[in-house]
């Protein structure tokens, strides 16, 4: 059987793969110089253009960053948890789209996630991010606001619960649970929702963060967890077919 050259992409991905992991290992640490293109391509024995394919998606990934000059390069970079947000929701949504995830298990992580940090934030949520809740409950109550715009200030307002629990690995993880999973949510209850029932329980939930009562603010969201389900409960019986 004839085998086949592995393509530049595939060596390409593989190149990014080792630097990654020589990263990950802490082989390379933060700001250091990666060799360059040239060095690379003796290395890996592959052509330039394959090492510049490999850096871009590194760079892509915010593990390296370019510098033009005299001095630049390729340097490693220094990734913060707000960098990666943007790959977690990216990720959560393909995983979403792309895989038979039914309403009540999306439902299920994203308030089991969310109530786990409802203790931590009662208690470290600052004024700035009750503030950032509060403005989003005026928000949702204005007459004219439009669909898009509500599920943007209801993540939004989500987001800041989150975040008050001063936890930066949590924030990661729930960037995806929060910003992937909540529109497709609202896409599908957006129809039969009471604007006024959520926005008191949300008002609930700022309440019970304000007077840091983590019992009110988990109890809240339990509420809006079932109120969210018959919701989406609702809507889909009223789609399926009518039965002969």
């Amino acid at each position: 059987m004839k085998k086949t050259s592995p393509s530049s992409a595939d060596l390409s991905a593989k190149i990014a793969k080792n630097i990654r992991d020589a990263i990950v290992a802490g082989e390379l640490i933060v700001d250091e110089r990666l060799p360059s293109e040239a060095d690379l391509s003796e290395q890996f024995n592959v052509s330039r253009p394959t090492v510049r394919e490999a850096l871009k998606r590194l760079a892509a990934q915010s593990l390296i960053r370019t510098q033009r000059g005299a001095t630049g390069g390729a340097f490693v970079n220094h990734i913060s948890f707000q960098d990666a947000y943007p790959q977690q929701i990216t990720t959560s949504t393909l995983l979403l789209s792309m895989n038979e995830v039914s309403f009540e298990t999306a439902c299920e992580a994203r308030f089991t996630l969310e109530r786990a940090c409802a203790p931590l934030s009662a208690q470290r949520r600052t004024a700035d991010q009750l503030a950032t809740m509060r403005a989003e409950i005026f928000r949702q109550s204005q007459p004219g606001l439009s669909d898009e715009a509500w599920c943007a200030s209801d993540i939004s307002f989500h987001r800041a619960l989150v975040d008050g629990a001063a936890n930066p690995i949590l924030s990661y993880q729930l960037a995806g649970a929060i910003e992937a999973i909540e529109p497709l949510m609202n896409m599908i209850t957006f129809t039969a929702r009471s604007r006024a029932e959520i926005i008191s329980l949300h008002t609930q939930i700022a309440d019970g963060l304000e007077d840091q009562t983590a019992e009110a603010v988990d109890k809240a969201l339990v509420k809006l967890e079932r109120y969210t389900k018959k919701l989406a409960a609702d809507v889909l019986s009223r789609r399926k077919p009518t039965e002969n």
